[in-house]
């Protein structure tokens, strides 16, 4: 029984030096092995490009810029594959979206005074008014008693000038 237990404990303490020498070692897996296959993955996928490495003891850091969140997780997952890859710590981030372009409505100086111009005219149906550079040049029929009425309410609005070609009635 002696002879069997002895063997027992020879044949445990073997195996558990087999199980030490195993898990120590890499299996022949270098970081510059590592380091080299990300390389070759970040020049296979251009949405990698700006992307740089690190690695120690197997671990993966990688920094750097992604279009998107799809493009990060995809290259966090070809270096997990990659053999002797034990962990990967992902510190890149994802660009900021181009602005977008400004398409806000040209606005002369004329327009708030054509509006104001419009809305000056509006109880006066056979008038036309033009407005150009701050000048309001104006056209068409009014009645003689309806013209300071509305040369006073233009006034108001403080253009550079008033052309009166009106026809008066």
């Amino acid at each position: 029984m002696r002879k069997t237990f002895l063997r027992f404990a020879f044949l445990c303490a073997a195996t558990a030096m087999v199980a030490v020498a195993i898990s120590s070692c890499k299996g022949g897996v270098k970081d510059a092995d590592i380091e080299k296959a990300i390389t070759e993955k970040v020049t296979s996928m251009p949405e990698a490009g700006g992307v740089t490495s690190t690695v120690k003891d197997g671990v993966v850091t990688l920094a750097g810029e992604f279009k998107d969140d799809a493009s990060k997780a995809a290259f966090e997952a070809t270096v997990k594959a990659i053999p002797g890859v034990k962990s990967v710590m992902n510190n890149a981030t994802i660009a900021a979206p181009p602005p977008a372009p400004v398409t806000a409505p040209v606005v002369t100086a004329d327009d708030p005074l054509i509006k104001a111009v419009t809305d000056a005219i509006k109880d006066f149906p056979a008038v036309k008014a033009e407005v150009k550079e701050g000048v309001i040049t104006l056209t068409g029929e009014i009645k003689r008693a309806s013209l300071p009425k509305l040369m006073m309410t233009l006034n108001t609005l403080k253009p550079k000038k008033i052309e009166n070609k009106l026809t008066i009635k």
